[in-house]
């Protein structure tokens, strides 16, 4: 081999490594990225509480927004049966007003369904779609994946629970981008990363089971698809998270863990 091809592959190397090295240093305030972006992440890293504070500064205006308008038809409710009974006895009216507020919490459920969807979407419009990735905390590619989650969790903190394991529960789910099949059975609103969830035909996801499709690992944030195939049951209190893959017709037992990289073959139906 010619001695400058030697020396240009070592330089390669070395270059390669210095790289590599830059990479996986999960404290590093600098960044690889060009332009603006470059600076907005090094910034972050620099200055990660200010930092922090820009970025959720979209998810409070979302909040706030996603509450007003699923609330806002309920106000409008309550401020019509007030005028309906205006002249009527306080206890017509007091009964009036009490059924209104019952009816305005289902008002609310049905508003939040939608709206928040609606906000995912808003939000991830100028920072992209949530997709899988390795990278560290402070990162601008995070951002999509957090404000996703962040809409996901407004919701489930909100009325999800109420709604297990209704069909709005699947409706609501796949309008927060997750891939479902017919059939499909919910019984649980501990999921994060539903853009990144596949759910074939025929899944049943038990109570209270743990869904995800991200981990952390020695300082890195991975994200990575999950897949539950066609038929494959998940019981009470198991958890599956990132980058796994259950087979078809497969059970995960309850209270089970399956950890990244598992991955269970599928099961013929015929097979006892």
């Amino acid at each position: 081999m010619p001695e400058g091809f030697k020396k240009a592959n070592n330089r390669s190397k070395l270059k390669l490594m210095a790289e590599e090295k830059k990479r996986l240093d999960v404290h590093t305030t600098s960044s690889n990225k060009k332009g603006v972006w470059g600076s907005m992440e090094k910034l972050l890293r620099q200055f990660k509480h200010l930092g922090t504070v820009f970025i959720l500064f979209p998810i409070i205006v979302c909040y706030v927004l996603s509450l007003a308008f699923s609330v806002l038809p309920c106000v409008y409710f309550l401020l019509y049966l007030w005028n309906l009974t205006a002249d009527s006895s306080i206890i017509i009216q007091g009964a009036a007003l009490s059924l209104g507020i019952g009816i305005s919490f289902v008002i609310f459920i049905m508003g939040m369904l939608l709206v928040v969807p609606f906000f995912n979407w808003l939000l991830l419009l100028p920072v992209g779609k949530v997709k899988p990735m390795r990278v560290i905390g402070y990162s601008l590619d995070t951002v999509p994946w957090y404000y996703h989650n962040a809409m996901v969790q407004l919701a489930r903190y909100t009325v999800l629970d109420f709604l297990a394991p209704t069909p709005f529960l699947v409706l609501f789910y796949k309008l927060m981008g997750m891939k479902i099949g017919k059939g499909v059975v919910i019984n649980s609103t501990n999921i994060s990363d539903p853009a990144l969830i596949t759910l074939e035909d025929h899944v049943v996801i038990g109570g209270s089971a743990t869904i995800f499709a991200h981990y952390g690992m020695h300082g890195f944030l991975i994200v990575s698809q999950t897949i539950i195939k066609k038929g494959a049951t998940v019981g009470l209190k198991a958890s599956v998270m990132g980058d796994v893959i259950v087979g078809e017709n497969q059970t995960v037992e309850p209270g089970i863990t399956l950890l990244p990289k598992t991955r269970l073959p599928d099961i013929s139906r015929n097979k006892k």
